[in-house]
Parts: structure tokens; sequence; C-alpha cells
């Protein structure tokens, strides 16, 4: 039988929704890559939905296998102690789901020269005329 699996992309949450769009690009963007990949969006605190809800509604819609994509620079106070948290006390209640904390955006492959060409692309973009004062 063939595991059914999840991506979970994992953001702090903001006061403002607003803030949540560029997570909703991004999981069309993978969306567009990975048609049959079903994508979440859960939220560390100040949005819903938040991981433990995400990861249970996931659970109980039958996916064995989930990866969380945490979308944070760097391995801070909420990946390296609180993301571990939230997931442990998920696997205990739900033993039969496996899951995969993918690395952070820093971490991943040809992420530092990606960034650097797009901030050069702008830096190297001919100023914007002055607005009125």
């Amino acid at each position: 039988m063939k595991s059914e699996t999840a991506l979970v992309l994992f953001a702090h949450g903001a006061r403002d929704v607003r803030w949540a769009q560029p997570l909703e690009r991004l999981r069309a963007a993978i969306g567009r890559s990975r048609p049959q990949c079903r994508i979440a969006i859960a939220f560390l605190e100040l949005q819903e939905p938040g991981l433990p809800e995400t990861l249970a509604a996931l659970a109980a819609a039958g996916i064995t296998e989930v990866d969380v994509a945490p979308i944070f620079w760097s391995k801070g106070g909420h990946i390296a102690r609180d993301l571990p948290e939230l997931i442990e006390a998920f696997r205990a209640r739900n033993p039969q789901v496996g899951v995969r904390v993918l690395p952070v955006l820093a971490e991943l492959a040809g992420m530092d020269d990606f960034v650097a060409r797009a901030i050069l692309q702008h830096v190297d973009a001919p100023a914007s005329p002055p607005g009125p004062a």
C-alpha cells in the first residue's frame, strides 16, 4: 500500500493576516511543480492554523508521512526548541505518522547564492526617480 504524504510550510505567524500571502504564493509554486502533493500551511503563533492542529488534521485524513518545511531563515529558538517539542507531542499521539523536519531556508543548497543574486539585481537596477516630497 502506498503511503499518503503531505508537506507543511511552517512559519512564525503575525498579527497582520497579509503576512501569510507570500506563504500562499510559495504553496502555489510548489503545487505547480508537484500537483499531486498535499501542501498545508501552519503557524507557530499569532495565526491559525497552528502546527498541532494541522498535523492532527493530516493524520485524520489518512496521511502517513509528513515533511515539515520551516520557513525560517535560520535555526533560532523556535526551530531548535519549540518545533521539536511540537513534533514530539504529535508523534506521541500519532505514532503511525512519520514526520521529517526539513532544513531551514539558509541551509537549503544554493540559497546563499540565490539570495545574493536577487539582492544584487536590485542593487544594479537603475534607481527610481524620487517621488514628490
